[in-house]
């Protein structure tokens, strides 16, 4: 990338809004802003303050103004990609957006590239790499768990203890390559046999990190969650009652969903990717049997399934083909319509092999059972002990990766002084774990890694 080229783009989302900015970040961003913008004071933006912000309009090439706008001015290196940045503030429309755009690119601006301002920000030492995944994270961040975590992140604590492991594996390899290369100094030397245990505590931190792993998985996606069940047994009642709002139409008549229907629901904290499927049965036409195998699908695919059942009827055959879907899948039983009689024949349905702890009354209709629901589902997303630090966890694939590959290196390590082996060995493995774990923060990263994770971005970030 030619961090000399100055950059913009439109940093607010597509539509129509009581304000849109376009952002322009480079050596000649203020000068490129200074020329389609005139202040009302005749202040020029090449002289204004830092963080400053100036009333004018913004002009076509002709001088006829496009739109009354706020110039903001930060210089270099106090701004979020240590460069010269403008952001000219107008009306939200997309017409007069793409038009303040056109016009600083006709001036000398290049169109940013995918997530290239937060790019900038890691090349010129702003934030790390972890830190700069974070910016997504906050963006993308669907319960307050979830902001949480990527704000954390942004402030550097994630960072922090990724950086305390690789200090810890620089003073043992420094210690130890100390003693290989000087042995006839009076080194203050580190033994191989006193290494060990260093290395051990060092495993279990990184194993630790690992086992919240899922967490920061549910917390940055969401937990993909499919409610299963045959028609009118409350599947689009118990999606409304966790959206808190009407989404799904509800009716008594059989087979009104006949698609799925996907949303983000915030459950206790836990980010739920919700989807209602169509009622399971026979099918009666082409429409519904197609609804029918997405249900069938969305199941296969779901890490989390809510198998609702009518508990105020006696159970069905189709109730036992929708319990044959759920074997071998993370589940809970909802019993629904607790509001109602209960039938018979729901105790012994289930089964020896399904918990009771999984089995619950709810009623979709009144809210009944939400509370039971609710420290299910955290159950089975973070496990019986949910007491983690969401501002140090492991967020995507990649991270986890990295530490598994990590930890493979110290148990290298451990097993090389085990066999007795010379400092010399046990060096390269504590290196090599050092090199991998700098990956997470961009200090050892590749380039091609580095443009993977920033085409992942939003226009405009």
């Amino acid at each position: 990338m030619q961090q000399e080229d100055t950059i913009a783009a439109v940093a607010t989302p597509p539509g129509v809004g009581g304000v849109g900015i376009v952002r322009l970040s480079g050596d000649e961003a203020l000068v490129i802003a200074d020329r389609m913008f005139r202040a009302r004071n005749g202040k020029r933006l090449t002289e204004a303050a830092p963080f400053s912000a100036l009333y004018g309009e913004i002009t076509d090439a002709e001088g006829r103004t496009i739109d009354e706008a706020l110039a903001l001015v930060m210089k270099a290196p106090r701004s979020y990609t240590r460069e010269d940045v403008a952001e000219l503030q107008c009306h939200g429309g997309s017409l007069v957006l793409r038009t303040v755009l056109e016009r600083a690119l006709a001036l000398g601006a290049r169109l940013a590239e995918r997530g290239e301002f937060t790019k900038r920000a890691f090349l010129n030492g702003r934030i790390d790499l972890s830190e700069a995944q974070a910016v997504m994270e906050i963006v993308g961040a669907k319960t307050e768990a979830s902001l949480r975590m990527a704000s954390g992140r942004l402030s550097g604590r994630f960072s922090e203890k990724i950086g305390g492991f690789r200090d810890e594996l620089l003073s043992m390899i420094a210690h130890l390559e100390a003693a290989i290369d000087f042995p006839e100094d009076d080194v203050d030397e580190l033994s191989v046999g006193d290494v060990r245990p260093r290395i051990e505590a060092l495993r279990t931190g990184i194993d630790a990190l690992l086992k919240t792993a899922r967490a920061g998985r549910i917390l940055r996606d969401g937990l993909r969650t499919a409610i299963l069940g045959k028609p009118n047994v409350g599947k689009s009642s118990l999606l409304n009652a966790l959206l808190r709002e009407d989404r799904a139409i509800v009716t008594d008549i059989p087979g009104t969903t006949r698609d799925s229907i996907e949303e983000y629901a915030d459950l206790g904290g836990v980010p739920l990717c919700v989807i209602d499927t169509a009622g399971i049965r026979e099918a009666e036409d082409t429409v519904e049997r197609i609804g029918v195998e997405r249900a069938r699908q969305a199941a296969e695919g779901a890490a989390l399934v809510l198998a609702v059942f009518d508990g105020s009827a006696p159970p069905s055959a189709e109730d036992r083909e929708i319990l044959s879907l759920t074997r071998g899948k993370d589940t809970l039983f909802l019993l629904n319509k607790s509001d109602m009689p209960s039938s018979t024949g729901w105790d012994t349905f289930f089964g020896a092999a399904v918990p009771d702890e999984d089995i619950l009354r709810i009623s979709a209709k009144t809210g009944d059972g939400t509370e039971a629901l609710t420290r299910a589902v955290t159950r089975k997303a973070f496990g019986r002990d949910a007491s983690f630090d969401e501002t140090q966890l492991a967020a995507d694939a990649r991270e986890t990766d990295v530490l598994r590959r990590t930890a493979a290196s110290l148990s290298s390590a451990i097993c090389t002084i085990d066999d007795g082996m010379s400092a010399d060995f046990v060096v390269i493995d504590l290196r090599d774990a050092w090199e991998t774990l700098g990956e997470i923060t961009g200090d050892t990263v590749s380039e091609e890694i580095i443009d993977e994770i920033f085409r992942r971005f939003c226009l405009g970030k």
